[in-house]
């Protein structure tokens, strides 16, 4: 990757706008895709209870940035 807002990330935050935690796992980063995708899926999972729907919502969303706005150490 060659930074912050390079055609990588943006594959990256279309990945975690499908799957949460998809960007993360294009960009090697791991544990942050194990996390998202768990949290998300968790919270989708018992949707039917409205409240976890909203969270999950919010960390899909803040899956999408975090994908979006991620910057390799040099």
């Amino acid at each position: 990757m060659t930074g912050q807002g390079s055609s990588g990330n943006v594959i990256a935050a279309v990945c975690s706008f499908f799957i949460p935690g998809l960007g993360q796992l294009v960009q090697g980063r791991i544990l942050p895709a194990l996390l998202f995708f768990t949290i998300v899926g968790t919270n989708y999972f018992f949707m039917v209870l409205i409240v976890p729907a909203i969270i999950g919502g919010i960390f899909h969303l803040w899956a999408i940035i975090d994908a979006a706005r991620f910057k390799a150490k040099d």
